[in-house]
């Protein structure tokens, strides 16, 4: 390996190891996160590289870092790279490994944040410090953020930022997370690019019943056991299904069996495709880009076991199509209790009525991605796809700036381990990956701004 990239493979990998030893965990909880620490390191990465970093705070310990290296044509574009630095909480039994010792075992990083998205977040730095460090003079604006919060939300983060200091995120593109991982095809490895992502929705259900006493439970009105009839109905519920372009033209893509293709792109044969599939990774996949899709996942209730109870709480993570309202979700939920529905209270939580976002699927920025992947790894095919969780990027496309989700991998952990790893037990990432990608960001900054 070339000592340049030797170089930028152990910048990135001791940044990434740093990171995540930090152990910015968010539970969603305000005083959770502690990111300062990850600004901290960050700005002791850039120093003395003639970068200077400006800290933004929207509460104790909840701080996103700044710098940039400003263009010298005003008519040219601002580019924004997008990296946030907290990270979900873990399970330590199921994990092979010390979660946040940022272990480096046989050129892999382990630990909590290796994919999610601590590697982009690190890879992104050492790009922005070699940039600057080579006396590069761009003709449009690069922007580094490291943002607080994303994985609950944003409100201390990017929302923050992006309602309060826009001066100081301003662009006309934002490249974040996620995307980049090698799908093997006959034509060769195809990269997603994200593009768009579905509308978070969650809603909280209280079920009513009438108390009573547990030794005489015979035709009375227990909240639970109502609550398991609507838990069903809403984990059996199929709304229609919706084939937007950006499914469309991936899995088109993805050169799969001309049969299976035609149906996945196919609104009344989707649901059975994904169904018969082998693939469970693809079936989860399928159904989630061309479906609004409810998921109960948290139930409470009873207060005692000689006790019917009276109220249940059912949370649902309901991710909504891009297009579909607020009213459409509660439309459905509705649908989905049937004559049950009169036994709820729906209560939607703070922020959680905002749409799905999609950003342009052919612009200057998607197209200098494409010529720099290719450049990197030969043969490869950048295509925009939708993702089905939900990243910072909403808050730009809602302001009107596309965002888009990339990155660059190895193909040493196959693309199916991926899905499981995102907030699953033994997160890791090899180091190869890292230096392509930090290759990458450096190539589509200097192909991009100029």
């Amino acid at each position: 390996m070339p000592t340049t990239e030797a170089t930028i493979e152990r910048d990135s990998t001791e940044l990434l190891r740093t990171l995540i030893r930090n152990a910015c965990v968010n539970t969603g909880e305000e005083a959770s996160g502690g990111e300062s620490r990850s600004c901290d390191a960050l700005e002791a990465f850039f120093a003395g590289s003639g970068l200077s970093c400006e800290r933004y705070t929207s509460s104790p310990g909840r701080m996103s870092l700044i710098t940039r290296i400003p263009g010298h044509d005003p008519k040219a574009p601002t580019l924004l790279l997008m990296g946030h630095t907290d990270v979900v909480p873990v399970s330590p039994s199921g994990w092979q490994r010390d979660p946040f010792a940022a272990e480096l075992v046989d050129g892999v990083v382990w630990g909590r944040g290796a994919i999610d998205m601590l590697n982009l977040t690190s890879t992104m730095a050492v790009a922005t410090r070699r940039l600057r460090t080579s006396g590069w003079k761009p003709r449009g604006t690069l922007i580094y953020l490291a943002v607080a919060d994303e994985e609950a939300g944003g409100v201390y983060g990017a929302e923050h930022l992006v309602e309060h200091e826009f001066d100081a995120v301003k662009c006309d593109y934002v490249v974040t997370e996620s995307g980049g991982v090698p799908i093997p095809t006959p034509s060769g490895p195809k990269l997603r690019v994200s593009v768009g992502e579905k509308g978070g929705n969650w809603r909280r259900l209280v079920v009513h019943g009438t108390p009573g006493h547990g030794s005489r439970p015979f035709r009375t009105d227990n909240a639970l056991v109502t609550a398991a009839i609507i838990i069903q109905r809403i984990a059996d519920y199929r709304p229609t299904a919706r084939i937007l372009d950006a499914w469309r033209n991936y899995i088109t893509a993805l050169e799969l069996d001309p049969d299976l293709t035609a149906a996945l792109v196919d609104p009344d044969r989707v649901w059975k495709a994904a169904r018969d599939m082998d693939n469970a990774t693809l079936a989860r996949e399928a159904h989630a880009c061309t479906h609004t899709t409810f998921s109960p996942n948290v139930v409470r209730g009873g207060n005692k076991v000689n006790v019917i109870p009276d109220r249940v709480e059912i949370q649902v993570d309901i991710r909504a199509l891009p297009g579909i309202t607020s009213e459409e979700v509660e439309a459905m939920l509705t649908e989905a209790m049937g004559d049950l529905a009169d036994r709820v209270t729906i209560d939607t939580p703070p922020n959680r009525r905002r749409g799905g976002s999609l950003s342009a699927l052919d612009t200057p920025i998607l197209r200098a991605m494409s010529r720099v992947a290719g450049t990197l790894m030969p043969g490869s095919t950048v295509v925009p796809a939708m993702t089905t969780g939900g990243t910072d990027a909403r808050f730009f496309r809602w302001k009107g700036i596309p965002a888009y989700g990339f990155g660059l991998h190895s193909t040493r952990i196959p693309y199916t381990e991926y899905p499981v790893m995102f907030h699953g037990h033994n997160e890791r990432v090899d180091t190869e990956s890292l230096r392509l990608s930090a290759m990458m960001w450096e190539e589509l900054c200097r192909d991009f701004l100029g």
